[in-house]
Parts: structure tokens; C-alpha cells; sequence
């Protein structure tokens, strides 16, 4: 049985095996798999988003570090990149994220950082879960002062925000730039605007009054159409829409045009580029990442390096290759001068300023930017089947790259964190997209829905 998936654990909350007593297990299975020095005791660092299942699975885990002779400190509703950089900062042994990233607020997930601020190596998560679901470590008991204790931190805020801060140039100041910002009612609710805020823009904030249940719904990075009505309504200079957790953000600039992950990658690349700082002028997308993209990268003498869906597969081969940008359509951008994670405030600053620096309007850094028209579409589906042992499917597949010939591109792959296939088409015949969509989506609902 397998509870790690491609983004740690991930699932329905209070369902196995986001239930407490597996939460439990699992905290004494990542100490004992960390203890390499027997002698040294545990430092781990513990954050969530808003999620109401939150509270469970943060005292369910927290229970299992102390039990096992840990110290736990809770650092409350924070974004994912801070708890990676506060691992590192506070020299703790790893780090444990509670969340779901973008998922609905009744799912939620657990994933784990190293001392690096890095996702734990597969061999890590494997060894941690034999443990978790075995019966290995039920007679390790610490008892009287050997157990461990819990310490919550107060001052994690203030720390990331001078961290983030610092990430823009001192020289340069967010004064009368107008700013809306859509913090999904996740974990950057209270940390984004206070950035922003100290740097000097006018800020408005929307979904910002998380509730427990309210995490992503119709806001966020996910549903761009609010964060573009907003930018529009209040004649804002920049849009800013973060997903749950804080790794994604999507822009908006001041016509109200929606700014995906692969243009911030042509913004980011070209601007560090340009200042001689893009190491290997090498920038690490995905197999989804658009062909436009590739394309001005292409143009301003960039090479676009191409790997499986993930971030973790984008840090792996910049970390393999020493590059230093990377990232996906959906906003979740790599930045590693700064953050070992996708971090959406440090993204959003390092693109603010360049546009700053140069005195322009945010417009201006992507009008070259040409993206090649696709859709993307979720199929529901009842079991994961390897796609190529299921003939139809692979007909249907073939029939649509016949009809592409080698003028577009066609991406079919299962989600990692959710019981769907993804189809996803580019081309510049629409209907062609839309034919091949309807195909493919129809012949997977039939033999896997």
C-alpha cells in the first residue's frame, strides 16, 4: 500500500490516510527515519493552511514527533515556501506542511521538508511510510524527560516578511502602484498584504477572511476570472492571485489581462537574463508548459528544458543542472537565488520589480508573449489504469496527433493528487482542440469512469 503520492499525502480529511491516528504514526515513523544521530534531539517544524481539518492532523502529528523524544514547533497558518525557509532559518530537521495546496477545503494532504528546505528524496518517504504502516516502532516509548515538547512560535510572521522583503531591491519602492490581492482565504491571508503593504503600495485585499471551509472557493489562483473582474473594477495597476497554501500566484496587469505561470517564466527569464544572472540560460518547465513559452525563450537566446509534471521533478533537474528559474503553467515558479520552493510572494516581488526597475507598466513585459491556443480538460475517473494497455484510448490518442501533424501538441496524463486525467491540447485549428478533447475525454469515460 502506497499513502505517498507525487505531492506527499494527499486525500479526503478524516479519511484514511489523512485520519489522526495514521497522522500520529506517521510523526513518529519521520522522527525515527531522521534519527541518523541517536544522541541529538529533534527539532521539526510544523505549518498548515486554513483548513478546518487542520487542528486534527496538526495535533494528531505533533503527538507522534513528541512522543518520540522530538520537540515540535507550531508555526500556525503559514505558506508552504515559509516553512521551507524557516527550516533552514531556524536550522530545524525538517519541516511538515499541512495542506492541500489548491485542492477543495475538504481534502487536505501532509508533506515534508529536509533541513535543506527541500522535499524529502523518495527513499526518504518510503522508509517513512514502511514505518508508518508497520508495526516497527509500537514498543519505542521515551518516557518521563525524554519526552519531547511543544513550542509555539510567535514570531514566524515577521521573519518571512523580512525575508520576502528583502527579495526587492532596496533601491526601489512599490509607492502608488495600486495592488488587489486575492489570498484564496489560505495561508497567505495575513503575510501577503503586509508585504506588499510595507513595501509601499496601495493594497486590496480580497479573500482574506478564511473560516475553515472557505480555502479556494471560486478564489484564488484557480478561478482567474475574480482576481481579473477585480483588477478591472478597482483600476488596480496589478492583479495578484495566490492559491491555499501560497506556492502558486497568477497576475493580472492593469488591462486586466491574465498573467499565467509561463509568461511570469518569459518575464522572469528575460529580466534576469538581461542582467547577466540566468545560470546556464536555461529555463526548467514542463511537459504542459505552453509552446509559446518556449518559443520568446527561443527568441531572446534561452533554451526551455522540459520535465514531468511537478514541482518536485523542476527542483530535482535544476538542482541536478545548477539552474536557477523554473516552473508551471499553473504559477508554481521556482526562483532558487532565493526560496528552495515555489514561493508565489518572492514571484510576484521578483516580477514587480522588474517592471519597477524599468519604469513600465506591467503590460509591457509580456506583450511578446504570444501564447498557442489550448484547453485543458479534467476526466473524472473510478480507477487509474496505465492508459497505454487500454487499446481505444491509445487509438484515440494516435487519431488526434494524426490530425496534429506535428503543428501543435497533445498531453494525456493521470493527476498525481486527484482521481482525474488530464487532456490537454495546443494548437492553433480550434477545431481541432475541441474535437480532440471531445475524443479523448469520451473514450476515457468509457472505460475508465
Amino acid at each position: 500500500m502506497k499513502i505517498f503520492g507525487t505531492d506527499g499525502i494527499r486525500g479526503k480529511a478524516n479519511v484514511f490516510p489523512l485520519v489522526g491516528d495514521l497522522a500520529y504514526k506517521l510523526g513518529r515513523a519521520l522522527v525515527y527515519a531522521l534519527d541518523s544521530q541517536k544522541n541529538k534531539k529533534k527539532k521539526i517544524i510544523i505549518g498548515k493552511d486554513t483548513r478546518i481539518s487542520g487542528y486534527m492532523l496538526e495535533s494528531a502529528i505533533t503527538s507522534g514527533i513528541v512522543s518520540m523524544g522530538a520537540d515540535a514547533y507550531l508555526v500556525g497558518p503559514m505558506p508552504t515556501p515559509a516553512i521551507a525557509f524557516l527550516v533552514k532559518s531556524m536550522r530545524a530537521d525538517a519541516g511538515v506542511v499541512i495542506s492541500a495546496s489548491h485542492n477543495p477545503f475538504d481534502d487536505n494532504g501532509i508533506k515534508i521538508f529536509s533541513h535543506e528546505g527541500i522535499k524529502i528524496p523518495v527513499e526518504l518517504e518510503d522508509l517513512i511510510e514502511s514505518y508508518t504502516l508497520s508495526d516497527t516502532l509500537d514498543n519505542i516509548k521515551f518516557l518521563g524527560a525524554n519526552i519531547g515538547k511543544v513550542y509555539r512560535i510567535r514570531d514566524t510572521l515577521g521573519r518571512y516578511i523580512v525575508f520576502a522583503k528583502n527579495v526587492f531591491p532596496y533601491n526601489l519602492e512599490l509607492d502608488g502602484i495600486r495592488i488587489v490581492i486575492d489570498c484564496a482565504n489560505g495561508a497567505t491571508y495575513k503575510v501577503a498584504p503586509m508585504v506588499f503593504e510595507e513595501l509601499g503600495a496601495e493594497v486590496i485585499v480580497i479573500n482574506n477572511e478564511p473560516n475553515g471551509i472557505n480555502i479556494n472557493e471560486k478564489c484564488g489562483s484557480t478561478y482567474p476570472n475574480n482576481i481579473i473582474e477585480k483588477t478591472t473594477l478597482f483600476r488596480a495597476d496589478v492583479g495578484i492571485a495566490f492559491d491555499g497554501d501560497g506556492d502558486r500566484v497568477i497576475m493580472v496587469d492593469e488591462n486586466g489581462k491574465l498573467i499565467d505561470g509561463d509568461a511570469i517564466l518569459s518575464i522572469l527569464a528575460i529580466g534576469l537574463k538581461n542582467k547577466g544572472k540566468l545560470k546556464n540560460n536555461t529555463v526548467v518547465g514542463t511537459i504542459m508548459s505552453n509552446f509559446g513559452l518556449e518559443h520568446i525563450l527561443k527568441q531572446n537566446g534561452i533554451l526551455l528544458e522540459r520535465v514531468d509534471v511537478g514541482d518536485k521533478y523542476i527542483i530535482q533537474k535544476m538542482i541536478e543542472k545548477g539552474y536557477n528559474l523554473g516552473g508551471e503553467p499553473s504559477g508554481h515558479v521556482v526562483l532558487s537565488d532565493f526560496n528552495t520552493t515555489g514561493d508565489g510572494i518572492i514571484t510576484a516581488l521578483a516580477v514587480l520589480s522588474i517592471m519597477v526597475e524599468k519604469s513600465v507598466k506591467l503590460s509591457s513585459l509580456f506583450q511578446s508573449f504570444i501564447k498557442v491556443p489550448e484547453k485543458t480538460k479534467n476526466v473524472h475517473v473510478s480507477k487509474k489504469i496505465n492508459l497505454d494497455e487500454i487499446d481505444e484510448i491509445q487509438q484515440a490518442i494516435e487519431h488526434v496527433k494524426d490530425k496534429l501533424n506535428g503543428q501543435g501538441r497533445l498531453v494525456v496524463r493521470y493527476s498525481g493528487t486527484e482521481p482525474v486525467v488530464r487532456i490537454t491540447i495546443e494548437s492553433k485549428d480550434i477545431n481541432i482542440i475541441n474535437d480532440g478533447i471531445g475524443l479523448i475525454s469520451k473514450t476515457i469515460e468509457k472505460h475508465l469512469s
